[in-house]
């Protein structure tokens, strides 16, 4: 160091440190030394991404700076440089004889790696300490020969590397640097902690079974400041990485950039992962290994596939366009619009069953035909000897559509479910006997029942013991009576915002009152009904009941939806749990394409009750238990909601051993008999053994003809059907 008399000379000198550098001395690790000459040697822990870790990491790290230094001239700009394969042999070979590490490609790439990082740490070190002045500009004098360091650097050197420094094009880039480093967006705060040992302590503290942590949650931590608290916008970033990681998949995550690079909206680096730290790399993280490029022969035989798949699409294509054009010329057409009514069927909406064909002749589902004036598909004409048919339950899984739904890519018949589809008019069988009779013998029909009005036993009391399905009765008598007779007849029923979170009509046609009647498989239109009930009958006016309890429309979130619009259905139970302001229990009508279940929710306590009536576990609705999973983990993080680490994607789902039914047949009025149940013992948790006071096996006839007496004397209470 230059002398006080030669400070004295240049006043932009910087002042004398020497007695400060002699005071703290040099790190050159002399206990690891003699510890190395007595035969004692170190262990190191790796993380589960091959991270250095444990009680000798920082050791390790420090004894290699020092053998940098030994080995590796300060003139060396670059790390890569072949001249120094010989140097970074050494400084192995001197780990490798104190510390316990596999003699492996892998350890070895990540020490000298971290060798690297201790090389260009020195350099920079020196440059700031002897070349620059206390505002971190570089000095006009020359900087005297630093005899501290003599051991490492030899004179020669030190001239060679002020050279460097003294460059233009180098000063130009060290205050790039130094702009960009001086203010910093979200400052780093754990000093030389680094993001593996941080993992490692956080782990350690919560008692974590976990193996790792995932980026944007390390990020995120090694901001916090030592009194505790999170920046605004550090946690915005958080809360954003949390919505991100419920829409973006592993693999969109490795192939394109991290949902903590998309928050911060900065480029991510080859080699690297962003909030893990050094040794980290995308292969590492995702266990996948390094793709290679296909070869000739594997990138002709996909060309060949691909084409074959074109050609394929050309012929469905000219089918699909021969069909419509053979069916533009059967229609028959009026003053106003043309009709494809078909003789064969009544005209309107009418119950169906739904058969295939092929490969067998086989029942695979019910719905409704839609026979009426100009009806188009998709906003084009029907094909030639087909009706427009909408999809209520399937009775087969796999069953193909027999014309692919081309505007949404459907091919299943249980993706088609409350959406409209094509049918083969030989392929579609009414299930009303009233329309199999005729109408003239529909209007002796109700002209008896007319007539004979008063002797039905409504009023008379029946025999002890007996149940007389009194208002099913009725309601039945009301319906002949009316213009529902007629298939295709439907009523209106007005949903409040309140029920489900948004106003909508809800459809209720014959053939839904006939399901009742007949004690058949119920729609979407008698479940929600039967809700309108609900909440007319003990929510409404009871502040309690109303606050404690919600509904979720099915029309918005079923499996064909779910498999369809996957965002739109997220979107809506988001919204619907960001009414709740306390405990709230969603309960949730769910049909799986040909069964019923109920899902009650209680998106702040993250608990999901499962009733299922056959008693099947919800891992068989993988589709319905994502989307439920990711939505309150959206809504999780647009509440701010703060939950530790080890259950930060534990969602609890509780399977209710609630009574089962013996047919195929009875579910939808299970869903229904549980909804009135839930409500009726007002209580947000429902054991696992279900209520105590409705404990059964198996609901009996008579408790679930009681259900459907209360539905029949809602719709007369209604006045919905009326002479």
């Amino acid at each position: 160091m230059a002398s006080d008399q030669e400070n004295s000379q240049d006043a932009n000198a910087p002042d004398d440190t020497s007695e400060k550098e002699i005071t703290r001395g040099i790190t050159i690790m002399k206990s690891i030394i003699r510890d190395r000459d007595k035969a004692v040697t170190y262990n190191v822990n790796w993380n589960a991404d091959n991270q250095l870790i444990g009680s000798n990491a920082a050791k390790l790290a420090s004894y290699i700076g020092t053998l940098v230094r030994m080995h590796i001239p300060i003139t060396a700009t670059r790390w890569s440089n072949k001249e120094l394969g010989s140097a970074k042999d050494k400084i192995w070979t001197e780990i490798l004889r104190s510390f316990n590490i596999e003699d492996t490609t892998i350890r070895k790439k990540y020490i000298l790696q971290l060798a690297g990082k201790r090389h260009r740490g020195w350099r920079t070190f020196l440059t700031n300490k002897y070349l620059k002045d206390k505002e971190n500009f570089f000095v006009e004098y020359d900087p005297e020969y630093p005899v501290k360091y003599a051991i490492f650097i030899t004179e020669e050197e030190w001239v060679a590397f002020v050279a460097q420094r003294r460059d233009e094009n180098f000063k130009k880039v060290s205050a790039t640097n130094r702009e960009r480093a001086s203010n910093p967006t979200y400052a780093y705060k754990k000093g030389r902690l680094g993001y593996a040992r941080l993992e490692e302590k956080i782990l350690d503290e919560t008692k974590s079974d976990a193996t790792s942590l995932p980026p944007h949650v390390l990020w995120k931590e090694a901001r916090v400041g030592k009194d505790g608290t999170v920046r605004d916008d550090v946690q915005h970033i958080y809360d954003e990485c949390e919505t991100l990681s419920q829409s973006i998949s592993t693999a969109e995550d490795q192939e394109n950039r991290s949902v903590l690079s998309r928050a911060l909206n900065v480029p991510e680096y080859p080699g690297r992962v962003r909030g893990k730290g050094h040794g980290c790399t995308p292969t590492s993280l995702y266990k996948n290994p390094r793709r290679r490029n296909p070869s000739n022969q594997e990138v002709m035989e996909t060309l060949q596939a691909l084409q074959a798949q074109v050609l394929q699409l050309q012929n469905d294509n000219e089918r699909y366009r021969c069909m419509e054009k053979c069916s533009s010329q059967l229609k028959e057409t009026s003053e106003k619009a043309s009709i494809n009514c078909q003789n064969k069927f009544p005209e309107g909406i009418s119950s169906c069953q739904l058969y295939l064909s092929s490969p067998t002749y086989r029942l695979v589902g019910k719905g409704k035909v839609h026979n009426t004036s100009g009806d188009l598909l998709h906003h084009r004409p029907l094909p030639d000897g087909h009706l427009k048919v909408s999809v209520d339950v399937v009775l087969d899984k796999d069953a193909l559509l027999p014309i692919p739904d081309i505007v949404s890519e459907t091919t299943l018949l249980r993706d088609a479910i409350g959406s409209f589809v094509a049918w083969p008019l030989d392929l579609i069988f009414i299930d009303d006997e009233v329309f199999a009779q005729g109408s003239q013998q529909l209007r002796q029909k109700i002209g008896s029942r007319q007539k004979n009005k008063r002797d039905l036993p409504v009023t008379s009391l029946p025999k002890k013991g007996a149940f007389v399905p009194r208002y099913q009765i009725s309601l039945e008598t009301l319906v002949d009576s009316s213009d529902m007779a007629t298939a295709g007849a439907i009523r209106l029923l007005d949903m409040e915002e309140d029920i489900f979170g948004y106003s909508c009509t809800e459809t209720i046609g014959k053939e839904d009152l006939e399901h009742i009647f007949r004690h058949q498989e119920l729609g979407v239109g008698v479940i929600h009904t039967y809700i309108r009930f609900l909440y007319d009958n003990f929510m409404r006016g009871n502040d309690q009941l109303s606050n404690r309890f919600r509904f979720v429309s099915s029309s918005l979130v079923n499996k064909a939806l779910i498999c369809r619009e996957p965002d739109s259905c997220r979107e809506y139970l988001v919204k619907r749990f960001m009414a709740s302001s306390t405990n709230n229990l969603y309960l949730w009508p769910y049909n799986s394409g040909c069964h019923w279940l109920l899902l009650a929710i209680d998106p702040l306590k993250e608990v999901v009750y499962f009733l299922n009536s056959i008693d099947g576990e919800w891992t068989n609705y993988p589709d319905m238990k994502q989307l439920v999973d990711t939505s309150i983990k959206v809504f999780r993080s647009q509440r701010q909601a703060r939950v530790p680490r080890t259950k930060s994607s534990n969602i609890t789902w509780i399977k209710v051993q609630c009574p089962l039914q013996r047919n195929g047949i009875d579910c939808g009025y299970f869903v229904m008999r549980f909804m009135r149940e839930i409500i009726n013992m007002n209580q947000i948790e429902i054991p696992i053994t279900y209520f105590d006071e409705y404990k059964c096996a198996h609901y009996t006839r008579l408790q679930l003809e009681q259900i459907k007496e209360e539905l029949c004397q809602y719709f007369i209470k209604k006045r919905l059907i009326s002479i």
